[in-house]
């Protein structure tokens, strides 16, 4: 919910009303709710869309949404902080072994 927690926060700092964000997704206000209640996951053009809409940093919103989105399949784990190690490991390997 880190994701729905900043786009909250930055919606109240713009004294923006759920409604006008909805719309301008283009989706129903009760979605875009559940958006921001983090029960339901924004699509990634949605979350480009929230960044311009509400001034913030494309780069950081992404990386709440993809942080969430990891977090809803190895949070529960027993396990987790062994699996994003891995993962880490992995990114850090093939960053430096990828061709040109």
């Amino acid at each position: 919910m880190i994701f729905a927690n900043k786009i909250r926060e930055l919606r109240e700092s713009k004294q923006m009303l759920q409604r006008h964000i909805s719309a301008a997704l283009d989706i129903d206000n009760a979605m875009y709710c559940k958006i921001e209640r983090g029960d339901r996951i924004a699509r990634r053009e949605q979350v480009i869309k929230l960044a311009e809409l509400l001034d913030a940093d494309q780069e950081e919103l992404l990386k709440l949404w993809l942080a969430d989105k990891v977090y809803d399949i190895v949070g529960e784990e027993n396990s987790a902080n062994d699996i994003l190690s891995i993962v880490a490991e992995s990114i850090v390997e093939y960053k430096t072994t990828k061709p040109l």
